[in-house]
């Protein structure tokens, strides 16, 4: 069946959609710790993962538009339900894994908003707020949507494109007041971001590896670009898809390109690299900046901002997820229980699972007393969840250009199936590297025992994957 098509979507409209996707403030500190080096970084994900993926995603979501389900669909059509199914747990099951990192960026923020910046290294702080605000967010999703999404628009722009804006304009005033740039004096130790000569130390453009832990920050750049597969749904909504659609990549590639490299800039312009921490960084560039110009009165209306973009974040990502997981349930393939909805619509009993498991996971702030690790600990974890996801979503549109040759497709990658193969081919690939390298400890991080580190990352992957086959088993 030809997928129907509604012309609602405008290009402008479709770039702002996809750059909201797939840009976070929170990603900022994660290229700041690279300082030059993280140009190299962004250009990788761009590259070999953002335009792979959008262009994949595309094709797909213009085929099964009319169909529903997402990744879950398209996988399914190109293999069968179970993998379907493991495809759409997968990307559920990271955005759970997802909240307490987010999360924990909002605590470090209202940690700084009431003045107490040490509160955002205070793991049992940290996890009880991630707790806390994640119920409340649950309750505010269970009322109903009417609310929800106004919460969740206003938050994207009063608290990420405002701060956003607003971080990379006072830089500006910052380096023109003739203040030292922190990344030109790197610190020596770090030979992957600097490099010493005659006894001046000087910053890397591109980074000095000497073994896998030195990139594995490279998986955490995969993860600040994924979540365009999202947008793809909607190429079909464009009054001409094959020509408007790569048009959308290109512009929304290049603004995410260059919101991450002006942002991540800006903090490494004020802070050095040793004193970059991955859940305040942003909120101590923010504090130095104000401090500089006297105007430190500025930083809790920013703090209030960015916390209502990150309430606005989890809200907007809270049921939708879990809404292609309820897919799942009415196909038959989870319990008849997680297929029950409320009076509202929203899928109550599997957000009452998903908060269980938040809170859970949330609880690794107690455990671990550095927040720093345990912050990219999670995002580890995040990463390979989300990256077999990719595997499957590149896997899929290879294979579909064969089994379902004339399936009406609004958009296609050019080239024909070679186009197809090189495209989703090169996303696979990035993918499958980024997927090996998460799993070695960063050099970055004192992460302590590398084996108890590689033992968490590891076992979470393979305790996750495997958990819907054996919901599908116990069904049976």
């Amino acid at each position: 069946m030809e997928p129907t098509k509604t012309v609602s979507m405008t290009t402008t409209r479709l770039v702002f959609m996809t750059g909201a996707a797939v840009f976070s403030l929170r990603g900022l500190s994660f290229m700041a710790l690279e300082e030059l080096t993280m140009v190299f970084y962004v250009l990788f994900g761009t590259i070999l993962f953002l335009i792979p993926a959008s262009m994949v995603s595309a094709e797909l979501g213009g085929a099964f538009g009319s169909v529903g389900g997402g990744v879950y669909t398209w996988v399914k059509e190109a293999f069968n339900k179970k993998f379907g199914f493991l495809a759409i747990w997968l990307q559920w099951i990271q955005n759970v894994v997802y909240y307490p990192i987010l999360l924990g960026f909002a605590a470090s923020i209202i940690a700084y908003m009431i003045g107490k910046p040490e509160l955002s290294n205070n793991g049992t702080y940290v996890g009880i707020f991630c707790i806390v605000v994640y119920w409340l967010s649950t309750l505010i999703t269970l009322n109903g949507t009417q609310l929800m999404s106004k919460i969740a628009s206003y938050g994207f722009l009063l608290g990420t494109v405002i701060p956003g804006a607003v971080l990379i304009l006072f830089t500006i005033i910052y380096i023109a007041q003739g203040n030292p740039l922190a990344f030109l004096h790197p610190s020596a130790i770090d030979v992957t971001s600097a490099y010493v000569t005659e006894g001046i130390t000087h910053p890397r453009w591109f980074p000095h590896i000497t073994s896998l832990d030195n990139v594995t920050f490279l998986a955490a750049v995969i993860l600040i670009f994924a979540g365009i597969e999202v947008q793809a749904v909607h190429a079909n909504e464009l009054k001409n898809p094959s020509k408007q659609f790569p048009k959308v990549l290109l512009l929304a590639a290049a603004l995410i390109f260059f919101l991450q490299i002006l942002g991540s800039l800006a903090i490494s312009v004020v802070l050095p690299e040793s004193q970059i921490t991955l859940q305040s960084g942003l909120m101590q560039a923010f504090e130095n900046i104000f401090v500089s110009m006297g105007i430190k009165w500025l930083l809790p209306v920013v703090c209030i901002l960015m916390a209502f973009g990150v309430l606005g974040s989890v809200i907007s990502w809270i049921a939708g997820p879990s809404r292609g997981l309820l897919w799942t349930a009415k196909d038959g393939l989870l319990p008849a229980s997680l297929a029950k909805v409320n009076k509202k619509g929203i899928q109550q009993n599997i957000l009452i699972i998903q908060g269980l498991i938040v809170t859970l996971l949330s609880s690794i702030y107690f455990i671990i007393p550095n927040v720093g690790v345990a912050f990219f600990l999670l995002g580890a974890l995040t990463i390979g969840l989300y990256l077999i996801m990719y595997l499957f979503m590149y896997a899929a549109g290879i294979s579909l250009r064969y089994s379902q040759p004339n399936l009406p497709r609004s958009y296609r990658v050019p080239g024909g199936n070679v186009g197809m193969w090189a495209i989703a081919g090169i996303g696979f690939l990035a993918v499958l590297f980024a997927f090996i390298v998460s799993f070695f400890p960063p050099s970055q991080l004192p992460v302590g025992s590398p084996l108890e580190y590689v033992g968490l990352v590891f076992g979470g992957t393979v305790l996750f994957t495997v958990l819907p086959f054996l919901i599908i088993a116990g069904k049976k």
